[in-house]
């Protein structure tokens, strides 16, 4: 799968001989073009009239990719995505403190606000909104936003309550939220704008508090039932004791994670609390992104693997058996190890006749993977055929998944004996208690259907 990153597109129509690609590889830049549009068009359907949530630092605010943001974000809401940003303040804060010549206060990661601090945060917050909504209203010739209008509105969506006293720390004008006023927010979201969010709140009295980005954009989510809460942070996402990225993870399992502090950031401490809480109360998924990430929206949301963290509350993985509406779905999946010779080709007649045999696996409802049990009852044994599984999941453990899933299928029928036929994928069964055999030991049916010529290798295990 191609990412927007590894596209070379023309800023305009005038170029030199020393920028023109050669033909043989313009037209390879126009296929991989082609199959990345493609490859996204299924996620710009699902995603249209849905609502994001986006929340993110004043680092994100202030640093050097806002502007690339912004386009993303524009790019998001002329797709029809309804979008929600709350933005964060923290540095311009501090910077108006120590301006002012004042100390900041923390106690267990949230900001004591005193009086004067209050008239910081107001201020910090006033400029680094304004700023937001300037860089999403740009609408300059040779940029992405040329020619289009953002709509940005705001309002008094969240009433506010003061934290009070924890531990013996009185947290002033710290606040939480106490109602979101979500039909509000939706009535804007209707007129195709972009509300933007600031976390400060007011309550029934008047009194002004200041809340967390991040405690703001979780209620707003759970509120308005967001398909996505979405959290720019500075880290990669979750990372596994290897240091590699965690793509998929449940709240539990998030949960337990966080319990042992391993790999936790700054921001993933304040984060992952909220994103956990969201996916329980409703809301679809929450991600965790890079804020470093350029692009980093287009890539989670546009391409199957992603590029950051994605919390749910049940598992995205779901095996389920095939029904006749997976048969072009599952024609894709396989065609890439046919055209390798890894698998044998089945023609579409065959996959329909043949479809209740198979076993999907989806991720996030795509269909990624399959496996088909062909038994041979007489004999007490089964074949496990056609395990094909996309790229971008192969170290998702799907393989061990539907082998779990065909053994169980066997075992219910009586099935002692499951094998394989395999010309690459040796290893990998034996690995898992297959043994090599002759075909010799093949059921007779399947021994009088044996091609030689593939010279596969027959596995056999034990139930």
């Amino acid at each position: 799968m191609q990412t927007t990153a590894d596209l070379a597109i023309p800023e305009t129509s005038v170029t030199t001989s020393a920028t023109v690609p050669a033909p043989g590889q313009a037209d390879h830049l126009s296929q991989r073009f082609v199959a990345w549009v493609r490859a996204a068009a299924p996620y710009i359907h699902a995603f249209r009239g849905k609502t994001f949530v986006l929340g993110f630092g004043g680092e994100v605010a202030a640093g050097e990719l806002a502007q690339t943001l912004a386009y993303d974000c524009n790019l998001l809401a002329a797709l029809g995505v309804r979008l929600v940003l709350v933005h964060g303040a923290r540095p311009q804060i501090e910077a108006e403190l120590a301006r002012r010549g004042l100390m900041p206060r923390y106690h267990k990661g949230l900001r004591v606000t005193d009086a004067a601090a209050l008239e910081c945060v107001k201020a910090a917050m006033a400029v680094t909104r304004i700023e937001v909504e300037a860089l999403l209203s740009q609408g300059l010739p040779n940029t992405p936003m040329a020619g289009s209008f953002m709509r940005v509105t705001g309002g008094n969506f969240v009433t506010a309550k003061p934290v009070g006293v924890v531990d013996g720390v009185d947290y002033g004008f710290t606040g939480t939220v106490r109602k979101v006023i979500a039909e509000e927010i939706a009535a804007d979201l209707d007129q195709q704008n972009v509300v933007l969010m600031s976390p400060l709140g007011v309550s029934p009295a008047g009194e002004i508090f200041n809340m967390s980005m991040e405690a703001v954009a979780e209620a707003v989510a759970i509120a308005l039932k967001a398909e996505k809460l979405i959290y720019l942070c500075d880290a990669p996402g979750l990372l596994d004791s290897k240091g590699g990225l965690i793509e998929a993870i449940t709240a539990d399992d998030a949960e337990a994670k966080l319990k042992t502090g391993e790999g936790m950031t700054e921001d993933l401490d304040l984060y992952l609390p909220c994103a956990i809480r969201a996916v329980r109360q409703g809301v679809g998924r929450a991600h965790l992104i890079d804020r470093d990430k350029d692009g980093g929206l287009l890539l989670e949301f546009f391409t199957p693997q992603g590029v950051g963290t994605v919390l749910t509350r049940d598992p995205l993985f779901r095996l389920r058996e095939a029904t006749i509406e997976d048969v072009g779905a599952l024609g894709s999946v396989i065609a890439p190890m046919e055209a390798d010779g890894t698998l044998v080709r089945r023609s579409r007649e065959r996959l329909e006749e043949e479809i209740e045999r198979f076993t999907v696996v989806e991720y996030d409802g795509v269909l990624v993977g399959c496996a088909a049990l062909y038994p041979f009852i007489d004999e007490r044994a089964a074949e496990m055929a056609c395990v094909a599984v996309v790229p971008q999941h192969r170290r998702a453990g799907l393989g061990e998944m539907l082998l779990r899933r065909m053994e169980r299928r066997a075992r219910a029928l009586g099935v002692e004996r499951l094998f394989v036929l395999t010309t690459r994928t040796a290893d990998w069964f034996r690995e898992r208690g297959f043994r090599e055999a002759p075909p010799e030991d093949l059921p007779r049916q399947k021994r009088e259907m044996y091609d030689v010529s593939r010279r596969s290798k027959v596995f056999m295990k034990t139930l």
